[in-house]
């Protein structure tokens, strides 16, 4: 009698007892940044159906849970999945099957390269990226005499890092249609001696581009697909790709819904006539993981090529100004046209007279406007009387690295006064409310620890300079983290689906070693991913 009703006590107790509500993944024994508006720590959370479900305390959670899978962060550091505002993500893919460039310290180097890629690959049509006259002993552009020599019948055509300028040879000038009397608005074909030298830059690089052999569907996914995995690698799970046309848009769409593709990524439509029609007049495209409602606009060339459009001449070349690819009257056209489409409009601007026409541009179109979210790319040397344009409206979108891979030469570009509101990340936060951080990649390396790092630090991957270049200019490390998550995210119009760790929102995150808050500042670029989870799927695995 006496085991019967301790059966029946039992029994009772049970059946009183809450039920567990199902889940699919407990991530616990973590120190978790959650970037929510309290900027909130937490050590566990829930996800269900790739979202969000709870943060909170592990025992309190397995209590009330029924979880499917545990996994164990064994003490490491969780921020939110990591989103480079700025990047050229098919550009990488592309890259990876061209001659890489990236590092050289020397043409001599540089030909090299080309030499033993063609040796291996053999291609009817040689295409590189990445050179910079900058980083060599001889800091001029190259011209096409070696590539002549090198390679007679084979066209070759190489881009500078920042792809605004393509030294070409003269096979690949003659497919072209490129002479001394070829003359484009928004760039020019560099000439020496009366003839092309096999520089060009900015707007009649086009005319290169047109004769470069089309990607088939099929490697144009290989490289698609190469790229993303180098993001997620890095801890990625958002990627803004700043220029697409509408096939590559569409085959991502197509990767993405078929699960072969897992990264995020918002699209900017390349401002050509053939894309504005049709996405001005079809409307924003918007998936879980695709998001088509901006265009991708050029105002002017890179600083590296002196393409930068500035009010003033270069402080190292006499009478030089750069050049707007798109000129004033045309932003403005552009502006009203794509504010009356509900889309956003997205600016490359360098130079302080490209940044003065696109925030003139932007304010004119804005007018009556109060959530446009419009974003200046770059924003790289703005007037100081130009900084009070930035607002909620118009939001500055800058790379960090740009500001250390440039430091070595750009006061000698703009001169010591105009540096001053040059890579000024601390003022445009200060007067836009918020700044969003990417890479450009890949102009510059994908690892957004290097973003990070160069945002709070102002110094190179060798710690130079010891005091940071401009360092009054430094975000700080809860700024650099949000730029990279929550207000990437709002530049995004996605704020409520992801760029924090809170409760509804996708459970998009990234698993760090290190705790990047708290470690000693020049040990960040160290900082290694751990494992990147996109909708709570395991999509990196380091261990």
């Amino acid at each position: 009698m006496k085991n019967l009703l301790l059966l029946v006590v039992i029994l009772s107790v049970i059946s009183c007892a809450p039920k567990k509500i199902p889940a699919d993944l407990l991530v616990k024994n973590a120190t978790i940044y959650t970037v929510n508006e309290n900027f909130d720590t937490a050590n566990a959370f829930v996800v269900k159906d790739g979202k969000i479900l709870e943060i909170g305390i592990k025992p309190e959670l397995e209590l009330k849970y029924a979880i499917a899978e545990t996994y164990d962060a064994k003490g490491k550091t969780i921020v939110p999945g990591l989103i480079d505002a700025h990047a050229h993500l098919f550009n990488l893919g592309a890259m990876l099957q061209h001659v890489d460039l990236v590092g050289t310290t020397s043409y001599d180097e540089v030909l090299s390269r080309v030499v033993a890629f063609q040796k291996e690959k053999n291609r009817d049509y040689i295409i590189g990226r990445g050179w910079d006259q900058n980083d060599w002993d001889v800091k001029e552009f190259p011209t096409k005499k070696e590539l002549d020599s090198l390679f007679p019948d084979t066209p070759v055509a190489l881009g500078r890092v920042d792809g605004h300028a393509l030294l070409a040879n003269t096979k690949a000038l003659e497919l072209a249609g490129i002479t001394a009397e070829t003359k484009m608005e928004g760039g020019e074909v560099v000439l020496e001696n009366g003839a092309p030298s096999g520089i060009v830059i900015d707007s009649p690089m086009e005319l290169l581009w047109n004769t470069f052999p089309e990607m088939t569907s099929e490697t144009a996914s290989e490289a698609l697909l190469a790229a993303e995995k180098i993001c997620l690698e890095n801890g990625l799970t958002t990627v803004n790709d700043a220029g697409l046309d509408r096939m590559t848009i569409e085959l991502i769409d197509s990767l993405q819904q078929a699960g072969d593709m897992s990264l995020r990524v918002y699209a900017m439509v390349s401002n050509t006539p053939e894309n504005l029609d049709y996405y001005l007049n079809n409307g924003i495209v918007k998936t879980e993981r695709l998001n088509v409602r901006s265009v991708k606009v050029y105002g002017d060339g890179a600083l590296g090529s002196r393409g930068a459009a500035m009010r003033a001449p270069y402080s190292d070349k006499d009478g030089h100004f750069g050049a707007m690819i798109t000129n004033a009257d045309s932003l403005a056209f552009l502006a009203e046209k794509i504010a009356a489409a509900g889309f956003q409009m997205n600016t490359h601007a360098i130079g302080d007279s490209a940044n003065i026409s696109v925030l003139r541009a932007y304010k004119k179109a804005l007018t009556g406007k109060t959530d446009a979210r419009w974003k200046v790319e770059h924003a790289q040397i703005v007037s100081p009387s130009d900084f009070d344009y930035f607002s909620n409206n118009i939001i500055p979108s800058v790379q960090p690295t740009h500001a250390t891979s440039d430091m070595y030469w750009a006061e000698d570009r703009v001169g010591a006064e105009r540096i001053k509101g040059a890579y000024a990340y601390k003022t445009l936060l200060d007067k836009a409310g918020i700044v969003v951080l990417g890479t450009d990649f890949p102009v510059e390396q994908v690892n957004p620890m290097y973003t990070f790092y160069a945002a709070v630090a102002r110094k190179d991957l060798q710690q130079y300079p010891e005091n940071g270049f401009r360092k009054e200019e430094a975000l700080s490390r809860e700024e650099a983290l949000k730029g990279m998550t929550i207000w990437a995210a709002y530049s995004n119009f996605e704020e409520n689906e992801k760029g924090s760790i809170e409760a509804g929102k996708f459970a998009d995150f990234t698993i760090l070693n290190q705790d990047i808050m708290t470690i000693a500042e020049d040990s960040i670029p160290k900082v290694k991913v751990i494992a990147t989870f996109v909708n709570g799927a395991l999509v990196y695995s380091k261990e």
